[in-house]
């Protein structure tokens, strides 16, 4: 079965996490799921469930819920294989760990062994406005071959709802890891004909 590394973090956004999981889960792919500490009070605040009411109301034998604390869980060593790993929502804490190669939680060092073993890392940056600081982390995670993705939702499609907004973000990021349209947004198609200007 193919799986895919879930990390929420503090950031706000938490909807963006709850929906990636449930549309990987609806799509038949597994998910290893880590929330930060932080982003566990957050997920809880910003949508009014636990992460445990969540994990609970999804298919048992496709979620594998793991502490952030646990650095001896199996995300944590590049002998076990995943198709990669999305930080979404991912605070500018995390993105700075992450940057400068320092590991203080599973989410930290999941990410380091993605881009160590070359597999895809998408991280969905929520914050604004950015200041150099971020700005030279996000550069150092391209570099090292990560996607950088921040939650700027477009509004081509004419969105109607804030689920619209959040299906965008959580469409280029999976597309981004997997390479796989999951039909949550209509592809741009360009402007309709404007007629003959000439």
């Amino acid at each position: 079965m193919e799986r895919v590394i879930v990390g929420i973090t503090g950031a706000s956004g938490s909807t963006y996490g709850k929906r990636c999981v449930e549309v990987l889960v609806a799509n038949g792919i597994g998910v290893d799921l880590i929330f930060s500490r932080t982003g566990e009070k957050v997920f809880t605040f910003e949508t009014g469930i636990s992460p445990e009411t969540f994990i609970s109301s999804l298919p048992q034998d496709l979620v594998k819920l793991y502490r952030a604390d646990d650095l001896f869980a199996p995300p944590s060593s590049g002998s076990y294989r995943t198709s990669g790993m999305v930080i979404i929502p991912c605070s500018a804490g995390t993105l700075g760990h992450i940057a400068n190669g320092t590991t203080s939680n599973l989410i930290h060092r999941a990410a380091d062994v993605c881009l160590k073993e070359g597999r895809p890392l998408t991280i969905v940056f929520r914050e604004t406005p950015i200041n150099r600081i971020h700005a030279e982390n996000i550069l150092k995670l391209i570099t090292a071959g990560a996607t950088v993705l921040p939650a700027s939702p477009a509004f081509y499609s004419h969105p109607q709802r804030i689920e619209d907004l959040v299906d965008f973000i959580v469409e280029r990021a999976l597309h981004s890891l997997l390479g796989k349209r999951f039909g949550l947004i209509k592809e741009w198609e360009g402007l309709p004909p404007q007629g003959d200007e000439s």
